[in-house]
């Protein structure tokens, strides 16, 4: 990864006796908390009827004690009903639990990945009709995510072979065998001690690494995002649906919704083969937030708008009106209000996106000083509110004209870093529409890996093209409710200290 080489996590130090590892208390106090946001998430969304089933279990043999003479006891017959009630609701739970046990079991198995295309074992197909019985007709986003199997902890044999292979190339013959050494030294010692770390924390937490790697990978580096961390996604190479710079703004957005749609609705495209959904969660109405030792991701339910950027401006444009969604055709009106806006940007607001592309402890310090009331804080939590943020670009760009290869690694910069400061880095990902019609998008890293972008873009670039489609003449299509509501502008009051700043991040 881009950013391993900003990981801070725990230290230890080499003196002339050895290596010295002091992080105990460090190391303990980390699993534990791993463990506790684990537990509190898993509880949360799945076991919180264990609360109701315990307090039944407990109340039931005090009302069988009661006296049904009294008419502030229960009768025969309540205490009846109320013993079967918990002796089903136990029956029930039982089995989901003894149901998502055997599940698990079975999705243990990995033999699948290893069979030839066409010549699938009579073992595997066993197994996959025995997936199919437990898991249901039609599987939800989330349903497999208690009987999913926890990432095992490798052998740390194993990893330091892994490490040799990887470093064998890089290496001279007398450098190689010095390598060698040491890593049977580290296996013999300190490597042992941190296998023991792992293993605790892999039977405390649901993982024993993604919070960690998230954190120590990610959300600790102190240098920029942008091009360090946040990567891009491209268009249609040989294809542009339309040249049409709202009306592919308007397809574009309203995909990216319906995707959330079915993220929010919990359906999952049928599979045989199971997939962890977690990274599906933060994948809208997401920001990441500056800290002075650590970044913060903040995720809100919901949201009803979209941030949108043009020529220094910034608008909020509400995508839903009276619950209902706006129409392709609707999407393409509003963006094309804010294309024919006049208005020059406020002083300073044009660079304001310079600060999340710069080093992350002066983005806290400002963001703390100065957006943290008034109406800086309202524009700014517009911002990281929305469900996610759209760049109108003046440029054109794409794999086009004399020069492709010239013009396509251009497209690649563009959608990386743009001009620094017309992007918006911390948003889980920015949207970048083109004048000619192309689009892009530029993604924060910490909260998903780049497959779960992959489909989400994937998914709105097919659905633009082969679903919504285009009319004859480019735009799109639908109708229109000409009472819709313009888009809101933005307003700041930024400092001549934030400007400097900004003018000093980009130049």
């Amino acid at each position: 990864m881009a950013e391993a080489h900003q990981a801070v996590a725990f230290q230890f130090t080499i003196t002339p006796e050895g290596i010295d590892l002091r992080l105990s208390y460090q190391a303990l106090s980390q699993i534990y908390l791993s463990g506790l946001r684990s537990w509190k998430k898993r509880i949360s969304l799945y076991y919180y009827n264990v609360f109701i089933v315990c307090i039944l279990s407990v109340l039931s043999p005090l009302f069988s004690l009661l006296s049904p003479t009294s008419s502030l006891f229960l009768s025969v017959q309540g205490q009846t009903m109320l013993s079967v009630l918990v002796f089903s609701t136990l029956l029930w739970l039982s089995l989901i639990l003894t149901l998502r046990f055997c599940l698990k079991l079975l999705l243990s198995y990995h033999r699948w990945m290893f069979e030839q295309h066409g010549r699938i074992s009579t073992t595997t197909k066993v197994w996959v009709t025995l997936v199919r019985l437990l898991s249901g007709r039609k599987p939800l986003l989330y349903s497999y995510q208690t009987s999913l199997p926890c990432l095992p902890v490798p052998p740390i044999k194993d990893t330091l072979e892994r490490y040799l292979e990887s470093v064998r190339p890089l290496l001279s013959g007398p450098g190689f065998q010095r390598m060698t050494v040491l890593a049977a030294q580290f296996e013999n010692s300190l490597g042992n001690r941190l296998q023991r770390y792992l293993k605790l924390k892999a039977l405390w937490a649901t993982n024993y690494v993604s919070d960690w790697w998230e954190e120590y990978i990610y959300l600790r580096g102190r240098g920029p995002i942008m091009v360090n961390s946040n990567y891009y996604g491209m268009d249609f190479l040989y294809v542009t649906p339309t040249s049409i710079q709202a009306a592919r703004a308007g397809n574009t957005i309203t995909a990216l919704l319906l995707y959330r749609r079915k993220v929010n609705s919990d359906r999952v495209p049928g599979t045989v083969i199971p997939l962890c959904a977690a990274q599906c969660e933060r994948m809208f109405n997401t920001t990441r937030t500056p800290g002075e030792e650590t970044d913060v991701l903040q995720h809100w339910q919901d949201s009803e708008f979209v941030a949108v950027y043009h020529r220094g401006r910034y608008f909020r444009l509400w995508v839903y009106k009276a619950g209902r969604l706006l129409s392709p055709r609707e999407m393409e009106y509003q963006i094309q209000r804010i294309l024919d806006d006049p208005s020059p940007p406020g002083p300073g607001e044009d660079r304001l996106g310079a600060l999340t592309a710069g080093d992350r402890v002066p983005w806290c310090t400002v963001r703390k000083q100065y957006f943290s009331s008034g109406v800086n804080k309202r524009s700014l939590d517009c911002i990281e509110r929305a469900a996610f943020f759209v760049t109108l670009d003046d440029e054109e760009q794409g794999m086009m004209g004399e020069d492709p290869v010239g013009n396509l690694d251009r497209y690649a910069k563009s959608l990386l870093h743009g001009k620094c400061y017309d992007r918006w880095f911390d948003k889980s990902f920015s949207v970048v529409v083109y004048k000619n019609g192309k689009n892009g998008l530029n993604a924060e890293h910490s909260w998903a890996d780049a497959p779960t972008v992959a489909h989400l873009w994937e998914f709105t670039l097919a659905t633009d093209a082969f679903q919504l489609g285009y009319t004859e003449d480019g735009h799109c299509k639908g109708e229109v409710e000409r009472s819709l509501p313009p888009p809101q502008r933005l307003t700041w009051d930024i400092p001549v200290e934030v400007r400097v700043l900004c003018v000093c991040i980009v130049p």
